[in-house]
């Protein structure tokens, strides 16, 4: 009964973590090793919680001093996992906004050209070493595939 309070917030606190989880499963676009990952966090988290001297046998097999020590270098590698998972996927985003950003740039360039000087007076943006089309949208699709990065 001595540790019964804080042993009830901790389970608390993991499961609502896992219904916040599981309740935005689609919303979260996890791939399948994180969902599995997660919910054997959640399953290690509790047990570590209702077994804690389990925790202290573990680190002393894996030659930590205390079982603290251990969850406290577990948690620093999960915060560097979470971390360049996040830089990753951040650095993706941008790539993609930017080729998006470049497709809107050349096609409006070209609309407002083709406004501007008439629609027969406008001519196709042609990549370098293509021979030219007889239809500008095409040629326009032509240049922003060959100018957008690769990722």
């Amino acid at each position: 009964m001595k540790y019964f309070w804080i042993q009830l917030v901790l389970i608390l606190g993991s499961v609502s973590l896992a219904l916040m989880f599981i309740r935005n499963w689609d919303q979260a676009k996890t791939r399948a090793w994180k969902r599995i990952a997660f919910s054997v966090f959640v399953v290690v988290n509790v047990y570590a919680v209702l077994r804690p001297t389990d925790v202290t046998w573990l680190a002393h097999a894996l030659g930590v001093g205390r079982g603290t020590d251990l969850v406290l270098y577990v948690m620093v590698l999960a915060m560097g996992f979470l971390t360049l998972n996040t830089f990753l996927r951040f650095r993706s985003l941008e790539k993609k906004i930017t080729d998006l950003a470049r497709t809107v740039a050349l096609s409006e360039g070209v609309r407002h050209n083709g406004e501007r000087l008439g629609q027969d007076a406008v001519s196709p943006i042609v990549p370098t070493g293509s021979a030219p089309s007889a239809e500008p949208e095409a040629a326009v699709t032509a240049e922003v595939a060959s100018d957008s990065v690769k990722a």
